[in-house]
């Protein structure tokens, strides 16, 4: 038997928000006064709540930042349409 491994015919798809994801997590630690280093030394249910509380603050400015991005892209894909249309 062995490790499961995923199929090799399926592409990897990389969370390219993982590092965002990670620096907001920790803003939120350290903005709350704990050391992203040794919040793994916390009691057990102080750790679990800081880190729900840390993931939850991290998917709000993730979806801040997604809202966003779509925001620009439909101003500039909106005018860049236009643009297309008037140099037709």
């Amino acid at each position: 038997m062995g490790i499961d491994r995923p199929d090799p015919i399926v592409p990897i798809v990389k969370n390219i928000q993982a590092p965002l994801e990670t620096a907001l997590i920790d803003e939120f630690l350290r903005t709350s006064g704990y050391d992203p280093a040794t919040v793994s030394s916390l009691p057990p249910a102080q750790r679990e709540r800081l880190m729900k509380q840390a993931s939850a603050y991290a998917s709000g400015k993730l979806a801040e930042v997604e809202a966003r991005a779509h925001f620009v892209h439909d101003i500039h894909g909106d005018a860049a349409d236009a643009g297309t249309a008037r140099h037709k």
